[in-house]
């Protein structure tokens, strides 16, 4: 739990605060930027909140913090909501999209994604994208939301709990053989370059790079989880592709992004950084200038163009 004896200078004066503790993951101004930011080591309360809503986007962004590095007035630790998680990001004829929540700190604070759906008869499709940490209050939410039949682990960084998860809801699990190793019990594994289509609206994109096995997940055509290939940057604003964090192959990871280009992708849900939603056409534009801003310098030896 978050000590008010190591809050940290940077927090507006008043409830919420977050403490020493933090390893600036992200999650907290991912989730609720409304009322957290970085300051470049750790992350902060810029803004106390106001109001019902308010207080209940920042307790919820309380919950989701991997390290409980986030404290606030014990009366207000009383209205923690039950419900939070997952949280709605968007609904599509497809099925909806929420936000996992319950960040775990095996996985840095990576964001996970769960798509709710049904099959023509009725029964329940749900996909997990991505593990949060273990939890049963997420998972009791998450069974009667259907509970999860199959999880997409984007790459080896952000597994978590997975196997908690797959053993609590009886799914099978996806990864790509260059990064079995991080989950050697998966059931299954996707070999090589090539789009595995697992239904219809569900393709699994290799995307080496990052990692060597790092994978992008595409839902109905329009939703993009990209694990940490890529994400949506806030100053300067656009899409993306970072050399300083990425592990494997940098020149990889740009041949990766522009085998997105002919994608029209609306939301892009990644692993860290923020997620965004796009107009129809705005994803291929934003894809060039990124590639314009790094694609110029891929040999470069000391080239860090795209870093957050």
């Amino acid at each position: 739990m978050a000590r008010p004896q190591q809050r940290l200078a940077a927090n507006a004066a008043g409830p919420f605060y977050v403490d020493r503790t933090c390893i600036d993951c992200g999650t907290c101004w991912q989730f609720d930027p409304a009322h957290f930011a970085p300051t470049g080591r750790t992350s902060h309360v810029w803004a106390q909140p106001q109001g019902e809503g308010e207080i209940r986007a920042a307790l919820l962004a309380l919950q989701a913090c991997p390290v409980a590095a986030i404290g606030t007035a014990r009366e207000l630790l009383a209205q923690s909501p039950a419900d939070g998680f997952p949280a709605l990001i968007t609904s599509l004829p497809e099925g909806e999209v929420h936000y996992g929540g319950w960040a775990s700190r095996k996985s840095f604070g990576a964001s996970s994604w769960l798509i709710t759906r049904r099959q023509a008869d009725g029964r329940h499709d749900n996909v997990l994208i991505d593990s949060p940490r273990w939890s049963g209050a997420l998972a009791r939410r998450i069974e009667a939301l259907g509970g999860v039949r199959r999880i997409l682990l984007s790459h080896r960084d952000d597994v978590a709990d997975h196997g908690a998860w797959a053993q609590r809801f009886g799914a099978e699990r996806w990864i790509h053989a260059a990064d079995a190793d991080a989950a050697p019990d998966a059931e299954h594994r996707i070999e090589g370059l090539e789009p595995v289509a697992l239904e219809d609206d569900l393709l699994v994109l290799p995307v080496p790079g990052h990692t060597a096995g790092s994978v992008a997940v595409l839902f109905a055509g329009q939703v993009l989880f990209s694990g940490d290939h890529l994400w949506w940057g806030v100053e300067p604003p656009g899409v993306v592709a970072s050399r300083r964090y990425c592990w494997w192959n940098w020149q990889e990871q740009v041949r990766s992004v522009q085998r997105l280009l002919d994608l029209d992708v609306r939301w892009l849900l990644p692993g860290h950084g923020r997620w965004h939603h796009f107009a129809p056409g705005e994803w291929r534009r934003e894809l060039e200038a990124t590639l314009a801003r790094v694609g110029a310098r891929v040999g470069a030896r000391e080239d860090r163009g795209g870093e957050p």
